[in-house]
């Protein structure tokens, strides 16, 4: 194993017992009787090898050469019984191989099947004692961590409940919030995180995408927008055997193209992204062209950095955020195109000298897909706030078309007067929507295309 590597497999297999008709489990089960109490030795091992011709062995995995840094972020896939979730289970331990080997170092917590490691007839809390043990953490360092652990999970009175009374979702979020908090330098994810609810959902994007800054992580999914958007490599498996290995995107387009020519024949789909290039109108251009040379020297155009969030001095405080339609009422659902107002309400408790207010929209897997801020407008005349004041920031535009799903807005409220500009408060997931699109966008934002034809000409021939 190289240096930096975490994980290595070696022409690695797993085998496991099938049989053909469940007669032949019976004979099997028969012919191994038989040959303990037959004292010939010959006859004994004619007896053996029958039993051992009753069943065929079933590779799940087979000649798995595969090694992982530290820092990298792999995603596994393949359809449905390639092998992603036995090799993830060797890895972790759970299973041995039937041939080769695997070497692993550093601590590794595991997120597999719902339920994995935690005891039905325990309660929550108890299960993160047991949960925690197994991850190599003692029951000191348990009592330091659990109310963290507990806020992660959020599941409140639950977690003095049996976990057998809890729902998939509950499951996934107090098995995450202990796997987030046992200090591993290896985490393993085996879609578990597509039972999440929205919010739950972001907050473990946001520990992932911190945890890619110094660990490594190994995660199967069907979601190739997710493998593309986290990982700095991608594992085809099929068959149990690796087709495919490297850049995210040009594997999972082949294995996307592979999928379509299996359901559809020879032809192929061309799933290349359409880049959507950014356009702005009216005055908002003339203010972008006026400014940007200022902006090039001053750096100081507002940015959402993540490394910003959670932000909060007490200077200014998000008080509220709405997304609401053209009559006033709150958008919960949209299908793209309908009018909409986002409010963002904050109230100062110090003085600032230039007040900004801006916002982005996140998929649920935590990509920033678009954003703005009032930084532009109040260029020219700044708001100077007082103590005890309150200001309120709106953004009125055309809801693109999005992919159906589930997505956040993160808010934010910073002073632009400063040497550099300042996150007063960063509020994540101030508010929710989902996107009901009948029909999807060619990458991860759409536009409402105004006018669509196609004309057919006919050419006279003389």
């Amino acid at each position: 194993m190289s240096s930096d590597a975490v994980i290595r497999a070696s022409a690695l297999g797993k085998g496991f017992r099938a049989y053909e008709h469940p007669s032949h489990r019976l004979k099997q089960s028969l012919y191994n009787f038989v040959a303990r109490l037959t004292p010939t030795r010959t006859l004994k091992a004619k007896l053996s090898k029958r039993a051992q011709e009753a069943a065929r062995t079933f590779w799940a995995l087979r000649n798995i050469d595969l090694e992982v840094h530290r820092g990298e972020t792999i995603g596994i896939i393949g359809r449905n019984g390639s092998g992603k979730s036995t090799l993830l289970q060797i890895i972790c331990g759970t299973l041995s191989p039937t041939e080769g080997s695997i070497q692993t170092q550093g601590r590794i917590a595991a997120l597999l099947e719902l339920g994995s490691g935690f005891e039905l007839e325990f309660t929550g809390r108890e299960n993160v004692y047991m949960n925690g043990q197994l991850h190599g953490l003692t029951k000191e360092q348990i009592d330091q961590r659990f109310a963290d652990i507990e806020a992660f999970a959020d599941i409140g009175e639950f977690i003095e409940q049996p976990v057998k009374t809890y729902s998939s979702g509950m499951f996934v979020r107090l098995a995450f919030a202990v796997i987030a908090h046992v200090d591993a330098d290896i985490l393993i994810i085996d879609e578990a995180l597509a039972v999440g609810d929205a919010f739950f959902t972001q907050k473990c994007m946001r520990f992932l995408r911190k945890f890619m800054q110094t660990g490594t992580i190994l995660f199967v999914s069907h979601d190739s927008s997710a493998v593309r958007s986290l990982c700095t490599k991608a594992v085809w498996i099929e068959r149990g055997s690796i087709v495919d290995s490297g850049d995210p995107k040009d594997v999972c387009n082949r294995y996307l193209e592979a999928y379509y020519e299996a359901q559809q024949g020879k032809s192929k789909i061309a799933l290349e992204p359409s880049s959507l290039p950014a356009t702005f109108a009216g005055e908002r251009e003339d203010q972008r062209r006026k400014f940007t040379s200022q902006v090039a020297i001053s750096a100081r155009n507002f940015v959402f950095d993540p490394q910003e969030a959670g932000v909060q001095d007490g200077a200014t405080t998000i008080q509220t955020a709405q997304l609401i339609k053209e009559d006033g009422t709150p958008l919960s659902w949209t299908v793209g195109g309908e009018i909409v107002t986002l409010r963002i309400s904050a109230r100062t408790a110090h003085h600032i000298g230039e007040a900004v207010i801006g916002f982005t929209v996140k998929d649920k897997l935590g990509r920033m897909l678009f954003g703005d801020s009032t930084f532009w407008v109040t260029r020219d005349r700044p708001i100077d706030l007082t103590d005890g004041e309150n200001v309120t920031g709106e953004f009125t535009f055309a809801m693109p078309v999005l992919q159906p799903g589930n997505y956040a807005i993160d808010v934010a409220v910073a002073d632009a007067s400063r040497s550099s500009l300042q996150v007063l408060h960063w509020l994540h997931d101030a508010c929710f929507f989902t996107s009901e699109a009948a029909t999807s966008s060619t990458g991860l934002v759409g536009l409402r295309m105004n006018e669509v034809s196609l004309t057919l000409r006919h050419t006279e021939i003389t």
